[in-house]
């Protein structure tokens, strides 16, 4: 059995020094690939720095709603170089950010939109982050050229977003809120959404899944998320472990 984090911050600071051992963690419980996530130029080289050191790490690079209001066409040609640089499999994370509100919402989605544009010119798919804000989210990617897929990373949504997305070339990557007790409306997701179209991930450190909740996530936890959704889908954990590492691989071109 193997499972891959399609989400994860090995790039942040609990892990800096210490990814060898994150890393050994992880593929004792099976997880035997993460994808680390940018989200602002920083981030973004650390991924990348990263997926060049260990084999079994990816990466993704993009600017992220909190610096939208910095984005400019400098920023866009590093961004285009990173994108194009080795093991480099997705651009994210971006998206929209209503709750922390760290840019104007009109730059936010402007500045979306236009990283979708890049990323289909480069022929890559989007992992998305959307807070508070799955109305102007939906409508960005109705309206935009999703042929190389998009993600919704760590998605919180009920059916009824599931449903809406769905129609949209939209696969969906559950973290540990989905083993939350009273995530009642992820719950309900989970158990819809088809098999082709989920993924797992930690967003690690943030979002530890029961049984290890309050405590720092790491990558390897991923096989938690696992076993919530094979709890409430009434599969075994193989069979989420299989469909979630091959829809992953598909989605990010990783084989």
């Amino acid at each position: 059995m193997e499972i891959i984090d399609n989400h994860t911050h090995l790039n942040d600071e609990p892990f800096r020094g210490k990814e060898q051992y994150y890393l050994e963690r992880a593929k004792a419980l099976g997880v035997t690939k993460i994808i680390c996530a940018g989200q602002d130029p920083d981030f973004n080289e650390r991924a990348i720095d990263l997926a060049h050191k260990f084999d079994n790490v990816y990466a993704m690079v993009g600017l992220n709603p909190d610096i939208a209001k910095d984005y400019n066409q400098a920023a866009e040609d590093v961004l285009v170089k990173q994108l194009q640089e080795p093991k480099v499999v997705a651009l994210g994370e971006v998206g929209l950010d209503y709750y922390w509100d760290e840019s104007p919402h009109d730059k936010q989605r402007e500045v979306f939109a236009r990283q979708i544009e890049v990323a289909h010119d480069l022929k890559m798919p989007v992992d998305i982050h959307t807070r508070d804000a799955f109305p102007d989210c939906y409508e960005i990617l109705k309206n935009s050229n999703l042929e190389y897929g998009a993600i919704l990373h760590s998605f919180n949504g009920g059916v009824d977003w599931l449903n809406k997305f769905l129609d949209l070339n939209v696969y969906f990557s559950y973290s540990g809120v989905v083993s939350f007790t009273k995530a009642t409306e992820v719950h309900e997701s989970a158990k819809a959404v088809p098999m082709d179209r989920f993924m797992v991930e930690t967003d690690a450190p943030y979002l530890t899944p029961k049984p290890y909740r309050g405590r720092q996530n790491e990558p390897g936890y991923v096989r938690y998320v696992a076993e919530a959704i094979a709890e409430l889908k009434d599969i075994s954990l193989e069979e989420v472990a299989q469909a979630t590492y091959a829809n992953t691989v598909r989605i990010y071109g990783l084989e």
